[in-house]
């Protein structure tokens, strides 16, 4: 095969067979295309797309590129969980465990922060001595042991994914939707599960901003998942406003924390539900939304959820006697004032994002140093009733400089009116 020709196919809109699409990628995985004909190609399928086709056929190469784990001997249902990323989703810590002492298996492979978002490696490895760079066999073990497990990314599973979206990182090819919905579900695929729930954000901290394009992308994936023999169910979910009252490192492992014990903020606490129930149902755990609720609460109220997560903590090496404590305080804070009297209208969180980046909280080179003290505390959000000079927020860190810089994105999101608003959380299902 001739790749210019290949890529040519793809440059002038039409599709390519499987045996091409498996061939080039395999090829450029193995070493024996250059990045320069991969970006080429990336950014072909950025302007002409994928068919359904060719996108299974991407997905197909993606998982037999590495490693996949196999939990044939596993007798509970093996479901997991992803979102699309926001600002204060701390989602998956809280619902692992939760789902893990309701009986289901979780096998979860997160990501670090990417761009404006957090990431969940990041804040489990505030805890100290947490674990999350591990082998797929020690990783497997965790998961028989205890029920569940949560790791970073890992160059056994899916390698083809990793080098393509290292291309496309640097090609300002990642916000393709078949290349998207590819990375995201040939790392669940190979997981070895058979349930999956997805949380597609949209709003302004959200990659996809409007309802429109997070649609798109929920039916794609929900597609790949049919084709793949994984029950797939999608969550759409606002992210026009931070999720729970702290986003940042730290802090959101004690409101993850708070939420397992029965007292975590409330939005926090419908996401979890709206997302877990799916896995119940799916996993025969609940004959529906109601029923998977009231067994999850259950689990909270009687402390079995809070306990799978110590469980997890320890077995992953981290230091449990430091989560209801704080082994991270910040020497630096500030607080963030109305401007005027009025109601908060509108945050543009992606900006706030930025700003929590500037703090410590994300990177803006892969090889930034995350500041576990970092985090920003809401005492008002979208809707809320503000007088002028009065706290909105408190920015806390252990570099006042990072704190100075947040404030300035801090200024130019959030906008103060007189008219009421608001925020629905939930925005539908597919």
């Amino acid at each position: 095969m001739i790749p210019a020709e290949i890529i040519a196919q793809k440059r002038d809109g039409n599709a390519l067979s499987r045996e091409n699409m498996k061939w080039f990628v395999e090829s450029f995985t193995t070493g024996k295309l250059p990045e320069s004909q991969m970006a080429s190609m990336l950014m072909a399928i950025y302007f002409n797309g994928l068919t359904e086709d060719e996108t299974f056929a991407l997905v197909e190469v993606m998982i037999a590129s590495g490693e996949t784990l196999d939990f044939s001997q596993t007798t509970t249902p093996i479901v997991d969980k992803h979102s699309t990323g926001g600002i204060g989703d701390k989602i998956s810590l809280i619902l692992a465990p939760l789902l893990a002492s309701a009986g289901l298996t979780l096998p979860m492979i997160a990501g670090r922060s990417l761009g404006h978002t957090g990431g969940t490696i990041d804040k489990l490895e505030a805890i100290p001595g947490f674990q999350a760079e591990v082998s797929l066999s020690k990783f497997k073990s965790w998961v028989d042991q205890i029920g569940c497990a949560i790791i970073g990314q890992t160059g056994e599973i899916c390698t083809a994914d990793k080098k393509m979206y290292a291309l496309r990182d640097v090609t300002a090819t990642v916000q393709s939707i078949p290349l998207i919905c590819g990375s995201i579900m040939s790392k669940k695929i190979a997981e070895g599960i058979n349930g999956l729930v997805l949380d597609v954000k949209t709003g302004s901290g959200a990659f996809m901003k409007t309802m429109e394009q997070a649609e798109v992308l929920g039916s794609w994936m929900k597609k790949i998942g049919t084709a793949f023999n994984v029950n797939t169910d999608i969550v759409f979910t606002n992210m026009n406003q931070p999720l729970g009252q702290y986003a940042g490192v730290w802090c959101e492992v004690q409101e993850s924390v708070d939420c397992l014990k029965g007292h975590g903020p409330q939005d926090t606490i419908d996401v979890t539900m709206a997302l877990a129930s799916k896995l119940m149902i799916q996993g025969n755990k609940a004959d529906n939304e109601h029923d998977a609720v009231n067994q999850l609460n259950a689990l909270i109220q009687n402390g079995n959820a809070f306990n799978k997560f110590v469980e997890m903590v320890e077995i992953q090496k981290g230091d449990s006697s430091v989560l209801e404590g704080n082994p991270c305080p910040p020497s630096d804070t500030l607080n963030f004032v109305a401007s005027k009297d009025g109601i908060i209208q509108s945050m543009d969180t992606e900006k706030i994002g930025w700003g929590m980046v500037e703090m410590g909280c994300g990177r803006k080179k892969p090889n930034d140093i995350i500041d576990f003290t970092a985090g920003v505390e809401f005492y008002h959000k979208i809707g809320s009733e503000v007088k002028e000079g009065q706290p909105i927020a408190r920015l806390f860190n252990s570099n006042k400089l990072g704190i100075e810089k947040a404030l300035i994105q801090f200024n130019e999101s959030i906008v103060i009116g007189h008219e009421s608003q608001e925020n629905k959380l939930i925005l539908g299902s597919l």
